[in-house]
């Protein structure tokens, strides 16, 4: 069974940072394309950044030079870090085992919740 499972979320003042988790069971994680997606409240679910196999990584133009995401295959775990942290960051986070020609199916994490407020 694929489990997918975030942890670091919380509450931090503007110009914080805050690290992300995200720790896998089940997945063949070494050969999965993985990315962090974020959803505010009234707002579609939207991309964060991407990493691939290879650790080639994309990022959204709202979080470039901010964030940085990172995967320890030894560790099946992926990780988002967060800097320079904007009320605009408020979301809720979600990792993201992404689909492909190899890995048809998708797979989500439940989600952490990110607060960004003085």
């Amino acid at each position: 069974q694929v489990q997918l499972v975030e942890s670091g979320g919380g509450l931090v003042q503007p110009g914080g940072s805050l690290g992300l988790s995200c720790g896998t069971s089940g997945l063949a994680f070494s050969r999965r394309t993985l990315g962090w997606y974020r959803q505010a409240p009234g707002a579609q679910r939207e991309l964060v950044a991407r990493i691939t196999p290879g650790s080639s990584t994309n990022y959204a133009d709202s979080v470039k030079g901010r964030f940085t995401i990172s995967r320890d295959n030894a560790e099946n775990t992926l990780y988002l870090q967060m800097s320079s942290l904007k009320p605009e960051d408020t979301a809720v986070y979600y990792c993201k085992a992404e689909r492909s020609s190899s890995y048809p199916q998708e797979y989500w994490g439940q989600g952490t919740q990110v607060t960004v407020s003085s």
